[in-house]
């Protein structure tokens, strides 16, 4: 990656705001100087300055908590970094899963943004069941029934959300389609495919 055009400020240091790269939750805030740039590029782990050690630091280094990097982009000043990131557990030392977890107010959230990381968290929690089988998962009693067996309960779903639009019920309308998306989400992970592969034909499609 070429540096040249970075702008860095009167310390050496830039703004590295990190993004989960697939559910684009945004995980954290860091900085990073020439140095750590290149060790994040060389060695694909996510390498920040620590303004506070004045010192180089991996993220995770201790807890197991990496960051493996994906892809890192400029903003249009190139005086900020946007660091896209597969994080190995949570990723803020307190143990919550992004460091943005307050209200301007101080308060606790439990709210993450976007909405849309649900099916990121589930997606993984499908793709954890057919890696390590849990005793009395449905899932993977789905997975291990096949294609039959998952399609035909993607046929009954399918058949029960066209039911509920007839009875025009929101709140069944959202369960019926929740039942839906996690059937089709189990077939991906069946046939070895990923979320991400039905995002890239969707924009594709419409060019987004």
């Amino acid at each position: 990656m070429d540096t040249i055009d970075l702008r860095f400020d009167a310390t050496g240091l830039i703004p590295a705001i990190v993004q989960h790269a697939r559910s684009g939750e945004v995980l954290m805030l860091g900085y990073m100087n020439q140095e750590a740039l290149q060790q994040t590029l060389a060695s694909g782990m996510v390498t920040f300055w620590s303004r506070r050690r004045q010192a180089l630091w991996r993220k995770g280094e201790t807890s197991g908590h990496v960051l493996r990097l994906v892809e890192i982009r400029q903003d249009c000043d190139g005086d900020a970094l946007l660091v896209l990131a597969e994080p190995a557990g949570p990723t803020c030392h307190t143990g919550r899963v992004s460091c943005f977890h307050r209200t301007l107010a101080g308060d606790l959230t439990e709210t993450r943004t976007p909405s849309s990381i649900i099916l990121t968290d589930l997606a993984n929690v499908i793709a954890q069941r057919a890696s390590a089988p849990k005793e009395g998962s449905y899932t993977m009693k789905l997975l291990m029934g096949g294609v039959d067996r998952i399609g035909k309960k993607i046929g009954e779903e399918a058949a029960e959300v066209i039911i509920a639009a007839k009875n025009g019920s929101s709140a069944e309308i959202a369960w019926e389609v929740a039942d839906l998306i996690y059937h089709v989400l189990v077939l991906l992970q069946n046939q070895g495919m990923a979320p991400e592969d039905v995002w890239a034909e969707l924009r594709r499609r419409y060019g987004g």
